[in-house]
């Protein structure tokens, strides 16, 4: 199907844009009341990123409601570790749990290799009723997390801000670790091809907790796996994004992705000397879409004066914050439309 609106596939793949394209990461979400109201007739938000029409729902408010350059599909990374035999549930005042973790390299042995078409199938069916829907409109993000980031839930049972219990477990039993990480890999790699398959135009991995890592660590537990990855999908661009991995710019470059991801502590100008073969995504701090309408413009155009108009995806540094006024982040999708450095 041809895409009507194929500005973010072209910034993607480098191809020459008439205006920047832009998206934010978590748009199909709580700072829209359509959303709401969705999740409202649900048990929780687990029944509805496994409902195919409802996660469909919601994924394609964004592009009805803000006007954005492409969807998303919504989901979770932790359905990877959900398909892999470590069942999660999402708390609402705690975030996610694993009643059981992985404590001995029995546990990951224990693991299945995730089938996506059996394991992960109510995913690739929203991918499905998504590209019905769009009819082509803008194109269709999917996504998965990245192996060291889905061995950190997996191994500490929940979220953390140090992840302690997890990066333990690098030092005292890396065999444990890398045969954790593999197995996601494999099972990542079969879950992202099935989205392109299935009508994902491009993928992205998330890397959330990248940045506690020391770069030593980084290059021994993340990249190797990242980098598998993103050799085993030719199919369509993807987009690597780890949040607070500053360190690692200059070998993201050589890894076979199309397009890097930003946080806002990472430096714009710097980044394209660290970053010369790929198109950059990002980075405005989520926290400007609280200021005044005239800050939020300000801020908008200073950030595209920087990336410049060509190999770049306007994007948020990190998710959009839940009580963001829906009107704010309008604000900052029109500036970019409107502004263009062609």
């Amino acid at each position: 199907m041809n895409l009507k609106n194929d500005l973010l596939v072209r910034a993607a793949r480098g191809e020459h844009t008439e205006r920047v394209p832009v998206w934010l990461m978590r748009q199909a979400g709580r700072i829209l009341p359509e959303y709401r109201a969705v999740r409202a007739r649900v048990s929780g938000f687990i029944e509805l990123a496994t409902t195919p029409e409802l996660a469909a729902e919601v994924t394609l408010q964004p592009v009805d409601l803000l006007g954005v350059d492409a969807a998303i599909i919504f989901s979770d990374i932790l359905v990877v570790p959900e398909a892999m035999g470590l069942p999660y549930e999402m708390l609402e005042s705690r975030g996610p749990v694993f009643p059981r973790t992985i404590r001995s390299l029995a546990d990951v042995q224990a693991l299945n290799v995730a089938d996506a078409e059996s394991d992960l199938g109510y995913v690739l069916e929203a991918i499905r009723l998504v590209k019905k829907s769009l009819a082509g409109r803008v194109p269709l993000i999917g996504f998965a997390g990245a192996p060291f980031t889905i061995l950190c839930y997996m191994i500490e049972g929940k979220g953390s801000k140090t992840f302690s219990v997890a990066k333990k477990a690098l030092y005292t039993d890396p065999e444990l670790a890398h045969a954790l990480l593999q197995k996601i890999t494999d099972s990542t790699i079969g879950y992202l091809k099935a989205q392109a398959a299935n009508g994902a135009d491009v993928l992205q991995i998330f890397d959330s907790w990248a940045g506690i890592l020391s770069p030593d660590q980084y290059r021994t537990f993340s990249l190797p796996y990242i980098a598998q990855i993103c050799d085993a999908i030719p199919e369509v661009p993807v987009t690597v994004f780890a949040k607070g991995a500053f360190f690692a710019r200059h070998e993201m470059n050589t890894l076979n992705c199309s397009v890097v991801g930003l946080d806002w502590n990472m430096d714009i100008a710097e980044s394209r000397q660290l970053l010369p073969d790929k198109t950059l995504q990002g980075n405005l701090d989520p926290c400007v879409l609280y200021a005044p309408f005239g800050e939020i413009r300000r801020q908008t155009r200073r950030m595209l004066e920087q990336f410049g108009s060509q190999r770049y995806i306007a994007n948020l540094g990190h998710g959009v914050y839940p009580d963001t006024d829906p009107d704010k982040v309008r604000c900052f999708i029109d500036t970019v439309k409107e502004y263009s450095l062609v």
